[in-house]
């Protein structure tokens, strides 16, 4: 197995381009977990860490480039204001170590069903800035980067150079249910985030399906019964309805980490949590304002 080690971004759109079948690492958090248990022995190995464009947050026109390199630890501490549902996952993943050293880059490469930044950019509407040597940069919408277990739309001489986000408008919240505290892939998870601005709500939901996944209808049913401009608590039966319509959104299986039955209920009471948490929120909001 080859290793390839770039001085540059441009030098290694260029290696991936001349090594197609090159796997990408940075952090190596998933990639060398995959190698140390034998399922998958890559031609070689294209190391992204000399490339320290990736590793930059910027503000472009009031949103977020957040490079693919930057690591959930820096996630953590600077974007817990700016972007809080995916801070809050970053938070839930791994150990100090893995905060350290694992990208959010890393993760959307994977797209790994579990991946505990992919709700938080669904529910967000982020968008996926790849590039290759040949053609340049194009965007990527985050519902079309997820196609099956494990694959993503990059072609392969392409290399994801950064992600991109709106500035919260609103409340975010992230939530994961699993078999501890920490240090465990999600039974299932649950992203929010209200946008009072346009009085549009996202959302996303991990380890319930092939891929990642939006609650279409449960955001387009929430968004139309908040009562955005009355400071009031939300009536439990809203809660609920947005709860089931969540569960019914997802494509559970069962698996050694939990039933289907078990992650549709999990995630019902999960939207209906973080709902409340975002809810109460944008109330205290207004109240201040």
């Amino acid at each position: 197995m080859d290793f390839l080690r770039p001085e540059s971004w441009s030098h290694a759109l260029r290696l991936a381009a001349d090594h197609p079948d090159a796997l990408p690492i940075h952090g190596g958090t998933d990639v060398m977990v995959e190698l140390n248990f034998d399922r998958g022995r890559p031609p070689a190995l294209l190391d992204l860490t000399p490339c320290r464009e990736l590793g930059a947050v910027r503000e472009v026109d009031g949103a977020l480039r957040v490079g693919a390199g930057v690591s959930y630890a820096a996630i953590i501490r600077d974007l817990r204001g700016d972007a809080p549902a995916l801070a809050q996952a970053a938070r839930t993943v791994g150990s100090p170590q893995i905060r350290n050293r694992g990208t959010v880059g890393g993760n959307l490469g994977a797209a790994s069903p579990a991946g505990d930044s992919h709700p938080a950019l669904l529910a967000t509407h982020a968008v996926i800035e790849v590039a290759s040597a040949a053609r340049g940069a194009r965007m990527i919408p985050i519902d079309e980067f997820f196609l099956g277990p494990k694959r993503n739309a990059l072609e392969p001489d392409e290399l994801i150079a950064a992600i991109w986000m709106e500035k919260a408008d609103g409340p975010q919240y992230f939530a994961k249910v699993g078999t501890r505290n920490a240090m465990v892939i999600a039974v299932c998870s649950f992203a929010i985030a209200l946008h009072p601005g346009t009085r549009s709500v996202g959302t996303g939901i991990g380890s319930a399906g092939p891929t990642p996944l939006r609650a279409v209808a449960a955001e387009e049913f929430l968004a139309a019964r908040l009562p955005w401009n009355d400071p009031a608590p939300l009536s439990a039966g809203i809660g609920r309805e947005f709860g089931a319509m969540v569960a019914q959104a997802a494509q559970p299986i069962d698996d050694v980490r939990g039933t289907a039955d078990y992650r549709r209920h999990a995630l019902s009471v999960l939207a209906r949590r973080t709902l409340d948490w975002s809810w109460k929120d944008h109330v205290a909001h207004g109240k201040a304002a």
